[in-house]
């Protein structure tokens, strides 16, 4: 297939990547040969006397190749950076006509907010301060009075913090480069959130950026082809978010989390592996 055509020459490129700069002297030197011979050739004046056609084929091939080059090469030159905090929703009741997704963003905004002071004004006394006929004994000349048991108010009851229920991480694993070209480092962490679902999170995360990077989850503890996430297995979690940065991403229901051996950056339309986090349980 096309796919693994392009896949293995993008390994054959990681292969080579350490030799880069002297063969990159080469490719000119290449260039500037051929340009050469066609230069003695007289293809400049053959092309020059049929420039209408050249131009008519060449420039659409031109904006073609551009596109197309731009598209698959240029992750390779941007970094996207997202930064996601740790869920505030993983205890919350989720309303029935609301998403997990929006009572998390409430939450976040809420927690972002600055509460104002409120002073309430003291009390008068009755009939106004300015119609109080009386005298005033000072505090010194009051005589203690005993209060009764029963008068003494209870202590308000603290709510026990430790029954909120608490996130617990399951497995855990550092990510580590493909190859010489194919770079990754962080942490991936996958957490079991009480009231939700299980959860994915990528810290300290970093990896080579490229075209249609996925986030997937394997059966294989170190897969290195395409052919090795077939034959174990894996759980497509959706597209990488950013090639930098913490982020989260849920879990499914119905995905056994002790069978999922580790997390892959996958390049889908080249079929390569970017990088791999091998997870252990975090117990």
């Amino acid at each position: 297939m096309l796919a693994d055509f392009f896949g293995n020459l993008e390994r054959l490129a990681a292969d080579l990547y350490p030799y880069r700069f002297p063969i990159g002297v080469v490719i000119l030197i290449v260039i500037a040969a051929v340009a050469y011979y066609a230069y003695r050739r007289g293809l400049h004046l053959w092309a020059w006397q049929r420039r209408l056609r050249v131009a008519i084929i060449g420039i659409p091939v031109l904006i073609l190749l551009g596109i197309v080059g731009w598209d698959l090469g240029s992750p390779l030159f941007i970094n996207v950076t997202v930064e996601e905090e740790f869920p505030f929703a993983y205890t919350a009741e989720v309303p029935a006509d609301m998403t997990m997704e929006e009572i998390e963003m409430v939450m976040s905004t809420v927690a972002k907010m600055d509460m104002p002071e409120v002073e309430e004004p003291m009390p008068e006394m009755l009939g106004g301060a300015s119609t109080f006929q009386g005298s005033f004994t000072p505090a010194s000349q009051l005589t203690p009075t005993a209060v009764p048991a029963a008068a003494t108010p209870e202590p308000a009851t603290q709510p026990d913090a430790a029954a909120a229920p608490e996130p617990i991480r399951l497995k855990a694993g550092d990510f580590k480069d493909a190859d010489a070209l194919h770079k990754g480092s962080g942490q991936a962490l996958i957490y079991d959130l009480p009231g939700a679902n299980k959860l994915l999170r990528l810290e300290d995360f970093k990896v080579t950026n490229g075209p249609e990077l996925h986030v997937l989850l394997s059966q294989d503890p170190d897969p290195k082809r395409h052919s090795d996430l077939e034959e174990a297995g894996f759980v497509d979690l959706g597209l990488l978010k950013g090639n930098i940065g913490n982020q989260n991403y849920g879990i499914p229901d119905d995905v056994d989390i002790s069978a999922q051996q580790s997390v892959v950056i996958y390049c889908y339309p080249f079929r390569v592996v970017f990088s791999v986090a091998t997870l252990a349980d975090a117990n």
